[in-house]
């Protein structure tokens, strides 16, 4: 059975009272902008211009307004975003404290978002207690949290591209494993479990890297499954990638090496996206140290679109890796290029830790014995060292570095 679309109240919509109609009995509860459309949709009625001026958003391509998207969905919501110079940040999740932390700063955002688990955060999900050995709790993790993800995600009201991070050769069990889980998945409910993918096989020759992502797309594609690829090293290290000592040039994609990735994938299908290297790094390093060029993406698209003899200027999906620490100055050249998704991690873990830090410093005094604080050698300290109390505060911190992001990346309010 294909899973339906569920909606959940999150506020009450008010129709324009002079309208003096109300909306048909079949139609869900929703939020007020969504319930609008589906009422003018559901209605045959001439509604005079100033009646019609509902903001129309990324929501108006997807089929799925709300919860785990797939398909036609990524590919639309993509191609929106590129059009409409904004890039979706993918954050690295590793618990329930930090999916929800993601979720709420993109629905106060009105934004939709990506949530993606490295390889390391999906064993995290699963327990630092079940050993990896062949990836098992990496794929155990990996898929205990994409449905914890697919079960909250409708609860706040924005689409989510459901994602996993970089996935090097010696990872490869792993993609095999969550692979499969999709291919279970989509013989039950007709879609895969994960939205998308990401194969980096950037350390490899290149055309085993070509030739091996475009075997992993051919595997996905008839599930519709988005497939994101990296030619070209970003440098630095996360989570089992390790590229601190590579060669600087390597850090720099040609033009030439993006075509011929273009030129292998897209037959086999479009639900395909490119992580060029431009000066990229993993990290936080200090400013200066890091040269990013992403007026080389610019030139990637154009390449492309001469090879392709296209019409449109930017036909490829581009991907910035490496984004904490990035300035919003770079942020905006890569999206002016073509970048629909930018990674963010390192900078969201410092923001996690400062607001527990924070409340911990703050509260010393509280939490230093279960019984006794400066308020009497009496008084109870249940309330202040509550894990929901202080693990909150992370979330806190976390999301209002998403918020910050969203911003930036031009995200916010397009929903």
């Amino acid at each position: 059975m294909i899973q339906k679309e569920q909606h959940f109240p999150t506020n009450i919509c008010f129709l324009p009272c002079h309208l003096n109609l109300s909306l048909p009995p079949s139609l869900p509860i929703q939020p007020a902008s969504l319930a609008l459309r589906s009422f003018i949709n559901h209605s045959n009625l001439n509604i005079s211009p100033i009646n019609q001026s509902v903001n129309m958003g990324a929501l108006d391509v997807l089929s799925r307004k709300s919860g785990v998207i797939v398909g036609d969905d990524v590919l639309n919501l993509l191609k929106y975003a590129k059009e409409h110079k904004f890039a979706i940040p993918a954050i690295n999740v590793t618990s329930s404290s930090t999916v929800v932390a993601s979720l709420e700063a993109a629905r106060d955002a009105k934004s939709p978002l990506i949530l993606q688990m490295s390889q390391g955060g999906a064993a995290y999900f699963a327990g630092k207690g079940v050993s990896n050995t062949d990836q098992f709790a990496s794929i155990a993790g990996a898929i205990a949290g994409a449905n914890y993800i697919r079960s909250i995600a409708p609860a706040y009201d924005i689409p989510v591209i459901l994602h996993t991070d970089h996935c090097a050769k010696k990872l490869l069990p792993w993609l095999d494993g969550m692979l499969a889980a999709d291919e279970k998945y989509f013989a039950e409910h007709g879609e895969p479990l994960f939205s998308s993918h990401m194969i980096d096989l950037s350390e490899e020759d290149k055309e085993w890297n070509i030739a091996t992502t475009k075997k992993y797309l051919q595997r996905a594609a008839p599930m519709k499954q988005w497939l994101e690829m990296e030619i070209g090293i970003t440098g630095g290290e996360e989570d089992g990638v390790d590229n601190t000592g590579v060669d600087n040039n390597s850090l720099y994609t040609q033009p030439e090496d993006i075509y011929e990735v273009y030129k292998a994938l897209s037959p086999v299908s479009p639900y395909f996206s490119i992580a060029a290297a431009f000066g990229n790094v993993h990290g936080v390093y200090k400013p200066g140290n890091v040269k990013l060029h992403p007026e080389l993406l610019g030139k990637h698209q154009a390449y492309a679109k001469e090879k392709i003899n296209c019409k449109e200027d930017k036909p490829l999906f581009l991907v910035f890796h490496g984004g904490s620490g990035s300035s919003k100055e770079e942020f905006t050249a890569g999206i002016s290029h073509g970048v629909v998704k930018v990674n963010l991690d390192t900078d969201l873990q410092y923001a996690y830790l400062t607001g527990i830090r924070d409340y911990v410093l703050n509260k010393k005094d509280f939490i230093a014995s279960q019984v006794g604080n400066p308020e009497g050698e009496d008084k109870p300290n249940k309330k202040y060292f509550d894990p929901r109390v202080w693990v909150r505060e992370g979330e806190k911190t976390m999301s209002a570095r998403i918020k910050e992001a969203l911003s930036d990346f031009n995200t916010a309010n397009q929903l």
